[in-house]
């Protein structure tokens, strides 16, 4: 594959080639304002381009050996880690980062490669015989096959380690990728593709087509050359995808409204920790964020003053200054819906503890107390720096709350008995449930994923390939 230059690597990569095109993307600067980056954006006639060139290039990707694939993830890992400091400086400004996390996405990126690693090696088939009247004596062998081409629809929110816990599982079963970044942050995904242009995986065998979906996305998702969509992003979103996808493997992980159960047992010190880093790591803009505390009545109010001493670990600053915890939303337009959810919230009873002022994007880590259950924060997905508590008087009481929105991706339960903290996990419908601390997967050997509209089927290393792979069964 070609190699970019400085000067064209933020363009479309398409069947081994960069191309320029008419429109262009403004990156925003969330660090210091302005424009710091410009990136052509796909049309329709490049979607297609890339579509029908890894369509071509399948039976290339299928061909090639586990060795092969090993070497191009390895290589990928390892270029990620050299331009650490870069990609780390890029994710601070085209998505508004703490300096200090955005460093830890390109490390838990460069290790999502790895571990596709060990999982490439994995994919073997298994033998086995006939157990049923009429076929003893049967013998067959089942061998794992590339499903084709994988479109990977990435969000602003992890634009480089969410976009390798899709690429590298893709890569890894042998398949063709066209990879479509969110419009405001495909910086990093541009980069990403440099490096993997300079592998020598099959030309066409990944492409990258940064541009809006309003003009390419169904061009995308509808096509007849898709084999597997994974995408992250809203639920709105990703039900579009869905209703304009053909017969494809699915993979979506879609909003969350995770709710933090609270019972008088939990360590309100600790929880409150949990509570506060699960709202606010990266502004609340995570689908798996505690967006909802549900504290039983006994301790509402000695847990809502525990967490608002917590949130005094989380201030706001300069996006390069190493103490910084706390930054900007993505844009006015997500400030103006937290700010409406804030509003909506007191204006039905809640209580202002701390916080509730904006400016811009940045919205002030808030803290709601007495929060009544028909405030839309309870059922919505807000995306922002907000704790919203909530009173509960049981467990059938938190079930029942927990469960009444229709978003159903993450939960968490607090207690010091762990026959309770079970039966809540197993009641409360949710893809995952973490007893005693905040939601969390891991780097992808833990599945990820949720119910309702919060998506469907899991991803993670391991569980991606699952999805990417489809199984021949070779009767003897």
């Amino acid at each position: 594959m070609a190699t970019a230059s400085a000067a064209n690597d933020r363009e479309p990569f398409i069947d081994g080639e960069w191309q320029g095109g008419d429109a262009v993307i403004d990156v925003t600067d969330l660090a210091d304002g302005g424009v710091f980056a410009r990136v052509s954006a796909a049309d329709q006639s490049q979607a297609e381009s890339a579509l029908a060139a890894a369509e071509d290039a399948q039976s290339a990707l299928a061909a090639t050996t586990v060795p092969e694939r090993v070497a191009w993830l390895e290589t990928i890992a390892a270029e990620l880690r050299e331009r650490k400091a870069e990609l780390a400086e890029i994710i601070v400004r085209e998505a508004g980062k703490p300096i200090a996390s955005a460093r830890g996405e390109v490390e838990s990126a460069a290790e999502r490669f790895e571990r596709a690693v060990g999982e490439a090696r994995d994919l073997t088939g298994e033998y086995r015989e006939g157990t049923t009247a009429g076929h003893e004596g049967w013998q067959a062998i089942t061998t794992p096959e590339p499903i084709g081409t994988v479109l990977c629809i990435t969000p602003y929110n992890y634009p480089l380690s969410t976009t390798a816990l899709q690429v590298a599982p893709a890569l890894a079963a042998g398949n063709s990728v066209v990879l479509k970044p969110a419009s405001k942050t495909p910086v990093s995904a541009a980069i990403l593709t440099e490096i993997i242009s300079a592998t020598d995986i099959p030309e066409g065998g990944f492409n990258f087509v940064p541009g809006h979906a309003s003009e390419i996305g169904d061009v995308l998702s509808g096509s007849s050359a898709v084999n597997a969509i994974a995408m992250t992003g809203s639920s709105a979103a990703g039900e579009h995808v869905a209703r304009e996808s053909r017969i494809v493997n699915l993979h979506m992980e879609l909003g969350g409204n995770a709710p933090a159960v609270v019972f008088p047992d939990a360590d309100l010190d600790a929880t409150a920790g949990d509570c506060a880093k699960g709202a606010l790591k990266y502004a609340g803009q995570r689908c798996s964020a505690v967006s909802r505390v549900l504290a039983h009545e006994e301790i509402h109010d000695d847990l809502v003053e525990a967490i608002d001493d917590a949130m005094d670990e989380w201030p706001a600053g300069d996006l390069f200054d190493e103490e910084t915890a706390l930054g900007p939303l993505i844009s006015a337009e997500q400030a103006d819906w937290v700010e409406e959810l804030i509003q909506d919230a007191r204006g039905k009873g809640a209580r202002l503890v701390r916080g509730g002022e904006r400016d811009g994007r940045f919205v002030e880590p808030t803290l709601l107390a007495d929060v009544p259950r028909d405030a839309r924060i309870v059922r919505e997905e807000q995306f922002g720096p907000v704790i919203p508590v909530t009173k509960i008087e049981n467990e059938d009481d938190a079930v029942s709350v927990a469960n009444a929105s229709d978003l159903a991706l993450d939960a968490a339960v607090f207690t010091a008995d762990h026959d309770r903290a079970m039966d809540i996990a197993e009641r409360i419908d949710a893809g995952a449930v973490r007893i005693n601390g905040a939601p969390s997967h891991g780097l992808g050997d833990i599945p990820f994923g949720g119910n309702k509209r919060s998506g469907i089927n899991r991803e993670g290393i391991d569980v991606s390939i699952e999805q990417f792979v489809r199984r021949k069964s070779i009767v003897l």
